[in-house]
């Protein structure tokens, strides 16, 4: 997502510095930039040509990533091989430390100035790995309010711009439509479920959740929005594997069948007309809070994987909302604390009025004060996909 909304960024501004309306040394009119490199369905359709799918590196954990290394090697050769022949203006590197700093290595190898959009988490663990963004990378735009002194103190020249998802405009569709064209209940309160976007996740986390929507019974009802990264069979085939294992109620298809968790494509408007949510860790986490829904956080790793990692975590919190507010605005259920029960203790907390759901509400609108681009910004336009392409059109040598 973040990508596509880069190169349509990009593509604004060039036609505004084209028109004398941005300072740049050369003008360059949107029709001539093209876009190589890493993406998915989203940056196809932005006019991005996806060397490599990033399918291919969705990749969770630290033990998981060491089976798939012969795979991630020959896509990143493969990348760099088109770097070679195409030889780009610019190098955008995009989230994805373990992948990217080594694409920003042989970038600056072939003296091809590089942005880091989406600058990795390394404030959060393994602090030390900051040198490999000083050394490898011209420009680090990040989108954390905090991440900007953080990086700027070990020496990155990092700007903040804002997150992408900080303008989010409400979706415009009316919860009665929106109830006709996904065959939905508007009598009753839904309650959306977000397990992760890669196949690794939701395998993690999603027997707990659907235990909880089990115990929570058919007074809910349970939105499924798909994650462009999966698919609506995985997701159905995986629910039915997880009903079946759950021992604690004898589970009927007319009581428990997937008629109870309709899918849908888009997650905003699911987020935006839902009760309160149950949602994995990550970006999905940061769209909930800018529409405004009250939820639960959960994640699971394997074992081996939380043991390993665990000590290493540099910060007090998991929630990216937390981390934001400085406080916990939302409750975090992570690893032995992510029980089905545990998930019904904290809904039944936000879900009705009350002085619970208020302060959640209100963390929540402090969250999303914190990610709007920083006040007196320059520019013709304060959406930080605009303000990114700005910085990173000056860095273009042509």
């Amino acid at each position: 997502m973040y990508g596509a909304q880069l190169i349509e960024a990009l593509r604004r501004a060039a036609e505004l510095r084209s028109a004398g309306q941005l300072e740049a040394a050369v003008p360059k009119r949107a029709d001539q930039l093209s876009f190589f490199g890493v993406g998915g369905e989203r940056m196809r359709a932005a006019g991005c040509d996806t060397v490599v799918d990033t399918k291919d590196l969705a990749v969770v954990g630290i033990t998981e990533i060491v089976s798939h290394l012969p795979k991630i090697l020959g896509l990143y050769k493969q990348l760099i091989r088109e770097a070679d022949r195409r030889k780009p203006d610019v190098a955008i590197v995009i989230d994805s430390p373990a992948f990217n700093w080594r694409v920003a290595r042989q970038m600056k190898k072939r003296s091809i100035p590089t942005v880091y959009y989406v600058a990795p988490q390394f404030w959060a663990w393994r602090q030390g790995r900051v040198r490999l963004i000083r050394d490898y990378i011209d420009k680090a735009l990040v989108i954390f309010p905090f991440e900007e002194k953080f990086y700027r103190d070990r020496g990155v020249d990092a700007r903040f711009v804002g997150h992408p998802l900080a303008d989010l405009p409400q979706p415009s569709i009316s919860r009665e439509d929106y109830a006709k064209q996904f065959n939905l209940d508007p009598g009753k309160r839904w309650i959306t479920l977000m397990p992760g976007s890669r196949v690794k996740e939701v395998r993690m986390n999603l027997p707990a959740i659907l235990e909880a929507t089990v115990l929570m019974g058919n007074q809910y009802q349970y939105l499924w929005p798909v994650a462009p990264t999966l698919s609506r069979d995985f997701l159905e085939n995986e629910i039915h594997r997880s009903l079946l294992k759950i021992k604690k109620m004898i589970i009927r298809e007319d009581k428990f069948g997937f008629f109870r968790f309709p899918f849908v494509p888009d997650s905003l408007p699911a987020l935006y007309h839902s009760r309160a949510g149950i949602i994995a860790s990550g970006t999905a986490t940061v769209e909930a809070a800018m529409m405004n829904l009250p939820f639960v956080m959960v994640y699971r790793v394997s074992p081996l994987t939380y043991r390993l990692g665990k000590p290493r975590l540099k910060v007090p919190r998991f929630a990216m909302v937390n981390l934001i507010a400085g406080e916990e605005v939302i409750p975090e259920l992570v690893q032995h604390d992510f029980t089905a029960q545990n998930i019904l203790t904290k809904l039944n907390e936000i879900l009705p009025e009350g002085p619970a759901r208020n302060r959640m509400l209100q963390g929540l609108a402090k969250v999303r004060t914190c990610l709007q681009a920083p006040a007196g910004a320059t520019g013709l336009t304060q959406h930080p996909a605009d303000r990114a392409a700005e910085i990173i059109l000056k860095l273009a040598p042509r």
